[in-house]
């Protein structure tokens, strides 16, 4: 059995890795999640990833790792502290959003990502635009007016309607591919007619946790 620890900002997101898991098909695979929303509240005060966030992440994830084959960061605004927590950790640790950026910008072309919290657009643009190298793809990374507010009222409906809205005018803008930042948004994606739904990052992200988890042993009696 391979065990993925998932490190949420948002309670909501732990029904989204579950249902991710299944579409993915990982079989023999299980998910434990662990949720601090407070993190990306900090964050949102300070108006960035502070080093001293960057440094309780970092120690979070790490803690994760006892037990996991593998630890995934689904929170794109503390993305950076994943990269970090890797450097010494026992086990692989990855940012969801990693997997999405390679998809996104694999066959070139102008990749529009879209982000719901402003706190996100500095770290997704970098991680894009570092993926980008590789294929030449141009990178434009912009924030979904009223989204964020819409989530955080708890309006779920609303929130992804504005996403599925914007994707679908960057679409119409001629986009080669539209990616959803954060994976919160990933219900909008469904919004969308089959040939025209946005890349989110739930089921990529578990898929390459997965093929780089190491097996846990199973508890004994």
């Amino acid at each position: 059995m391979t065990r993925i620890a998932c490190l949420h900002t948002a309670d909501s997101n732990a029904a989204v890795f579950d249902e991710a898991l299944v579409t993915a098909g990982l079989t023999g695979v299980s998910l434990h999640h662990a949720v601090r929303a407070d993190l990306l509240a900090a964050a949102e005060r300070q108006g960035r990833l502070t080093p001293e966030i960057a440094a309780e992440t970092v120690a979070l994830l790490r803690g994760l790792s006892a037990g996991a084959g593998a630890v995934l960061l689904t929170c794109s605004t503390l993305g950076p502290a994943a990269d970090d927590a890797a450097l010494d950790s026992p086990v692989p640790v990855l940012r969801v959003d990693a997997a999405l950026a390679a998809e996104a910008v694999e066959a070139g072309g102008r990749v529009v990502v879209l982000c719901a919290v402003e706190t996100t657009v500095g770290p997704t643009r970098r991680l894009f635009e570092d993926a980008a190298r590789a294929t030449g793809a141009t990178i434009d990374v912009r924030v979904v007016p009223q989204a964020w507010a819409a989530f955080k009222a708890g309006d779920r409906d609303r929130y992804h309607a504005r996403v599925a809205e914007a994707a679908d005018a960057a679409w119409a803008a001629g986009a080669t591919r539209v990616a959803l930042a954060q994976a919160s948004m990933t219900g909008a994606a469904a919004r969308l007619p089959a040939d025209r739904r946005p890349l989110t990052s739930p089921a990529v992200g578990l898929a390459a946790a997965a093929s780089r988890a190491r097996t846990v042993p199973p508890k004994g009696p």
